[in-house]
């Protein structure tokens, strides 16, 4: 006879995350003026790393950052990061204390029963896969589910008089972040430790002293958190590693005949010609072969599907838009630009010196750093129609990150 299929929760509607970021991290660095968390790891703040991985998780609708009274490395990272999800809270002694002002400051906005997620800001190659198995028991029903990683190595523990003894390693497990538990529970938790004056080294610990055990979630042996500086060159390559898993290459070619005008339109730059183009938009090719690439690399098709020329609203429209809409496409993806190459070929008219312009323009569009826009031009020795003056064209090819981009 078979067992009677397990009844599922259905998934919560709201999910929170605490991450404590108040202490120095002494152990790392000992009397450095930078504490830990805001050490550069691959051209961002460590704690950087996790906000995005927690804020990457769509269920999560509120991460609270608890940093310390008159953080002054704080403000310009919160900037940076600004949005509804995001919020600040002042942390405290320790970081027992830092997660319970963070799970304070949600009061009257997180409910009893809301699953709270509480990551180390040091933990900076958290997976998605992770967040989702955590969640999922919670789902299931469960009270709480810590993420752990089995102790596979031989384990000594070392006597007062300096005995050593080999401890039994079965059914020992490491606890990492984050952990999960119910909003409510976990503050009556946290606080009833508190009050008893016991200090706990993570939030299960203190769950355990109302008699709750966590569920274990088996966690990514690469989630490792950075406690020494050597720590911050094991990370930079694990994160190297999955950047380039998740990169994206895209190319776009575009071309517009000539006809009546006195200008054609080249990268959102409006340039005097003899002639202009037959497109049903302003004919911009540089942005449509642009646009091309990045909806490729995206696996979305091609402009046409997005923006076709059967559609009254695009007759003579400003192709910028269409650059804006394909960025925020991109955004949504979880992707950013690193960097795009873009050739005009065309015999007349000349652009030498609009590239600066036309490449300001599509990395506002973009929104990256100019430096990421390359545009350059050249003719095709009078071959073909482009060398006949029958038209120009463009080609243009993207590299796309996975929660990445540029930066100055």
């Amino acid at each position: 006879m078979s067992e009677p299929a397990k009844r599922t929760a259905p998934p919560s509607r709201r999910v929170f995350a605490i991450l404590p970021a108040a202490g120095r991290g002494e152990r790392f660095a000992p009397g450095a003026a930078l504490p830990k968390q805001y050490h550069p790891l691959r051209g961002r703040a460590l704690i950087e790393w996790s906000i995005e991985r927690l804020l990457a998780e769509p269920r999560i609708e509120t991460l609270v950052v608890v940093v310390a009274p008159g953080d002054p490395h704080w403000p310009a990272l919160a900037a940076r990061h600004a949005g509804p999800r995001l919020r600040t809270a002042t942390g405290g002694a320790s970081r027992q204390e830092s997660v319970a002002n963070g799970l304070a400051s949600l009061e009257g906005l997180a409910a009893a029963e809301d699953p709270c997620l509480v990551h180390d800001a040091a933990r900076p190659c958290l997976g998605a896969r992770e967040i989702a198995d955590l969640l999922a028991e919670i789902d299931r029903g469960a009270p709480g589910a810590v993420l752990a990683a089995p102790v596979v190595d031989t384990i000594k523990r070392e006597h007062a008089d300096g005995r050593i003894e080999t401890v039994d390693r079965n059914g020992l497990w490491r606890a990492l972040t984050p952990q999960v538990f119910r909003y409510g529970r976990l503050r009556e938790a946290l606080a009833a430790a508190a009050a008893a004056g016991v200090a706990v080294t993570d939030e299960a610990q203190a769950m355990e002293r109302l008699g709750e055990s966590a569920r274990l979630v088996a966690g990514s042996p690469f989630n490792i958190k950075v406690t020494r500086p050597e720590d911050l060159q094991t990370a930079a390559r694990i994160l190297g590693t999955r950047e380039a898993d998740r990169m994206r290459i895209g190319q776009g070619f575009d071309v517009h005949t000539f006809g009546e005008g006195d200008h054609v339109v080249l990268g959102g730059v409006r340039i005097a010609h003899t002639r202009g183009v037959i497109a049903h938009s302003d004919g911009d090719v540089v942005i449509h072969a642009l646009c091309d690439a990045l909806l490729g690399a995206l696996g979305q098709g091609d402009i046409g599907e997005h923006f076709p020329d059967s559609d009254p609203r695009y007759r003579g429209a400003d192709s910028r838009t269409f650059l804006r809409e394909v960025a925020a496409r991109m955004r949504a993806a979880g992707y950013a630009l690193i960097n795009a190459d873009v050739t005009v070929l065309a015999e007349a008219p000349r652009i030498a010196r609009h590239r600066g312009t036309m490449a300001e323009h599509l990395a506002a569009d973009l929104g990256v750093p100019r430096s990421a826009i390359n545009v350059k031009a050249t003719t095709t020795e009078r071959l073909g129609f482009v060398g006949r003056g029958e038209g120009l064209a463009a080609s243009a090819t993207v590299l796309l990150s996975a929660g990445s981009g540029p930066r100055d």
